[in-house]
């Protein structure tokens, strides 16, 4: 997970052709304005040497021990004259029909200006660029496309099938995951929230999860999805040095402070006591730090106390909202639909 230098170096490019980007676009817009409104010039050599006199009765106050005097009546006199000048220049701009922030740089990313920093720390845009970029690299993001949430069926799930528990059919259940899961997206930012997706093989939960991913990355939320065999495999690595102690902790930071992490098909990687304790760990930590997941798996909840403990059982269920999913297998469906209409 962590970046090399190739990947560090590949978005900070992507940067820097951002920054000349803005910087091109704002002296094309200067060029334009400046050529239909020629007072502007005027203006600039105008506010020029009052800031340069402004700047000089500064140094001069600073040597007189900052006294309320004369040359202070003068220093405040010189920024109303600046903020004279400056006004007078917005309202030629505005009265040539050009928007009030025409002359501002237009930058993708205001937070950090297209640096990918803010001060010292990494800019939200730099974490989920460098999400992005391994996404692409890993070819996610093609396994997601066109699994959106309008893109999703219920006609797969009949209404002839009825859960023994909740006395719901199938259609009923599937429309309640799907509800819940775009009701997960919309709210997002307003709370945090978990959800648990389970239920047999080939009955849309990994593409429902897929929709919750593609919906939060649209919005630039940071989305890390990993198969629960990946996952721990990744733990696996930094726990037992098998990887650099930098990218160890580059990659925990990825999993603990991600907007929303995402494990697929829990129970089908190797269980034993490391699995069943990072498990834990990674789910209680996320919710101290209040970190949306989203589980999807085919193991009852008896399996998941039995496989992995009491303690992840009771975490999963006083936090996360339950949807279950019945059915027949839709990938069986549908190549009995595809035969059918050959």
């Amino acid at each position: 997970m962590a970046l090399t230098n190739a990947q560090y170096d590949e978005i900070m490019r992507e940067y820097q052709r951002r920054q000349n980007q803005a910087r091109e676009g704002l002296a094309g817009r200067e060029r334009e304005v400046y050529g239909s409104i020629p007072e502007l010039a005027r203006l600039d050599a105008c506010i020029a040497a009052e800031s340069t006199a402004h700047a000089r009765a500064l140094l001069l106050e600073d040597g007189a021990g900052g006294a309320e005097t004369a040359e202070d009546a003068g220093i405040y006199s010189l920024r109303a004259r600046i903020d004279a000048l400056s006004a007078r220049k917005a309202q030629l701009i505005r009265e040539a029909g050009y928007p009030g922030d025409y002359l501002k740089p237009e930058y993708c990313c205001p937070d950090c200006q297209d640096t990918g920093y803010i001060g010292q720390e990494k800019c939200h845009c730099f974490r989920q660029a460098i999400i992005d970029l391994l996404y692409a690299q890993s070819n996610l993001r093609e396994s997601m496309k066109g699994e959106v949430f309008s893109t999703f069926s219920l006609e797969y799930y009949p209404d002839t099938m009825t859960d023994s528990v909740t006395g719901l059919t199938a259609a009923d259940m599937a429309r309640r995951a799907f509800n819940e899961c775009r009701r997960f997206v919309r709210d997002f930012d307003k709370e945090a929230d978990n959800l648990f997706l389970s239920g047999d093989t080939g009955l849309g939960k990994t593409f429902l999860s897929h929709c919750v991913a593609n919906a939060l990355l649209e919005s630039t939320h940071s989305v890390v999805y990993f198969s629960a065999f990946r996952l721990f495999e990744l733990l696996a690595d930094a726990s037992f040095g098998r990887v650099e102690e930098s990218e160890a902790g580059e990659m925990d930071r990825y999993i603990y402070d991600c907007d929303l992490l995402i494990i697929d098909d829990l129970g089908t990687e190797l269980t034993n006591s490391f699995v069943a304790s990072e498990l834990f760990l990674v789910l209680n930590e996320r919710i101290l730090r209040r970190k949306s997941t989203l589980i999807s798996t085919n193991l009852s909840l008896a399996a998941i106390a039995d496989l992995y403990s009491e303690r992840v059982l009771s975490r999963i269920t006083s936090n996360y909202r339950m949807l279950r999913l019945i059915g027949d297998d839709i990938r069986i469906q549908k190549r009995i639909s595809a035969r059918g209409a050959g």
